[in-house]
Parts: structure tokens; C-alpha cells; sequence
């Protein structure tokens, strides 16, 4: 089983009130507590065993605490993307910066126009990605991703999404051949092989945990994902994550992990 060593975060701007948002979570981010739950979050990610890389703050990009969508990290390589958002492109090159320090200049690979990528998009599980074709992430993107996977002995699948904005807002991987699904992706064909626990509706936001180090981090005020992923053997802690919700952001959005 894979092991994370590493992880970046990047601390929440003043901007972040106007952020991208879909609505669904109504109410403007109170930036004092999302301060107080970035730092809860990170605690969190260190009980896991891993060391924290916190950027700074970037006031010119309101949604840059979403260090998820920028880059893809891999054992093997990193993967700046070209996010589709066109408010948050340019977040590509501060990330690379801060990628630069773990991966060397042969092992950065980049997503170039016309193609679109964005990290929410793609879902490891072992060696294989599954990437979400959606809004954001374009038929080109996805080849170009493949290819580059494909250089370095990974293998990749598309996932068409017809509802969320991501592919991880609706599943994720929590190791161990177990996934968490809700909504459009109880029955797809995708995850046939899979362990799936079917999250309800009313709790599908929290569909949206991380595995670090076989402790899972879980949104707080979901019982039901608690139980169920409890129920599965690991150990876990919940993070509030209210003020990250209302701009449609989860748990993974908020870190680099590799």
C-alpha cells in the first residue's frame, strides 16, 4: 500500500469570499473561521504522519486554497494542469514553483493548451486514474494526461459526469479497493469492481473524504459517512470544512498529497 510522506496546502486569501461558487451551499465564506478550519486541517494531515508544506495566501486568485486543482502528484511524476476555469489558470505557476521543490525538472510534465485538466478531475486508486470529463476537463486534457501517465507505466480511464463539478465530489478512493460514491456514480460501470459504499443523498457532500496513512478524514456533521467508513476498519477524524463548502470545496480540494 502506498504511503504519503509529503503534503501542500495553501492558506485561504481574504479573496476566497468571491470565490466560484454553484450555489448549492448558499452564504459568503467567513474568512476568520475559514482560517481557524485551515488550521484544524492542517493538524489533521499531521497526526497522519506527513509533513505539511503551507504556502502562503494569494490575493490574486480568490479559489488558490483549492491547491488540488493546479497540479497532479504521483509517486513517479507531477502534472501541472491547465485548469478550465479561466478565473483560476493561473494558479498552474505558482504551484510549479512549490511542485519544483519535491520532483525534478525531467519529472514535471504539463497539460497544455487547448487541453484542460484539473486536479478534481482525476482519481488515483494503486496505478490506475480514473479522470472525469467535465466542465473544466476537456477531451484534450484527457489525452494528454493518458499519455503522460502512460510514460511512467500508469494506466487511465475517462469517467463522463453528467451532474457534479468533479469527478472526487461524488467519489472517492480510500485504498484497500474501496470507494466512497454517491449520486451519479452508485451505479456506473466505471467502479464495477470495486467495494462501493453508497453514501445518501442527504449526506452527499461527504462523499468527498481523504485516506492519508490508513486514517481517513471526514467533514464533520456526517454521521452516516463516519459510520460507514468506521465500519470499513480505519481510524478516522473529522475536520469542519463549512466555510470551504460554500464554494463547492471538499476535503481533497485542499491538498497535495504524494
Amino acid at each position: 500500500m502506498r504511503k504519503f510522506n509529503n503534503v501542500i496546502v495553501r492558506r485561504p486569501c481574504r479573496a476566497m469570499t468571491e470565490g466560484i461558487t454553484s450555489g448549492l451551499y448558499p452564504g459568503k465564506p467567513d474568512y476568520d473561521l475559514a482560517l481557524i478550519q485551515h488550521d484544524a486541517y492542517i493538524e489533521a494531515l499531521k497526526k497522519c504522519g506527513v509533513k505539511v508544506t503551507c504556502l502562503p495566501a494569494d490575493e490574486n486568485y480568490p479559489d488558490s486554497c483549492f491547491v488540488e486543482d493546479p497540479a497532479v502528484l504521483t509517486e513517479k511524476c507531477a502534472v501541472i494542469t491547465n485548469p478550465g476555469a479561466a478565473s483560476r489558470n493561473g494558479e498552474k505557476i505558482s504551484i510549479e514553483e512549490a511542485v519544483r521543490q519535491f520532483y525534478p525538472e525531467d519529472r514535471i510534465e504539463h497539460i497544455e493548451y487547448p487541453g484542460t485538466l484539473e486536479g478534481g478531475d482525476v482519481m488515483m486508486c494503486g496505478s490506475h486514474f480514473f479522470v472525469g470529463r467535465s466542465e473544466r476537463t476537456n477531451d484534450d486534457g484527457i489525452r494528454q494526461f493518458k499519455a503522460i501517465l502512460e510514460k511512467y507505466g500508469y494506466t487511465c480511464s475517462e469517467v463522463k459526469l453528467e451532474e457534479v463539478l468533479h469527478l472526487k465530489t461524488g467519489v472517492n478512493y480510500l485504498e484497500n479497493n474501496n470507494l466512497l460514491v454517491s449520486g451519479e456514480f452508485t451505479d456506473k460501470a466505471d467502479f464495477i469492481n470495486y467495494n462501493k459504499y453508497v453514501i445518501p443523498e442527504e449526506e452527499a457532500y461527504a462523499a468527498n473524504c481523504i485516506w492519508v496513512n490508513d486514517t481517513v478524514i471526514v467533514p464533520e456533521g456526517y454521521p452516516a459517512v463516519l459510520s460507514a467508513v468506521q465500519s470499513m476498519g480505519y481510524k478516522t477524524i473529522t475536520v469542519d470544512t463549512s466555510e470551504f463548502r460554500k464554494l463547492d470545496g471538499g476535503l481533497s480540494c485542499l491538498s497535495l498529497r504524494f
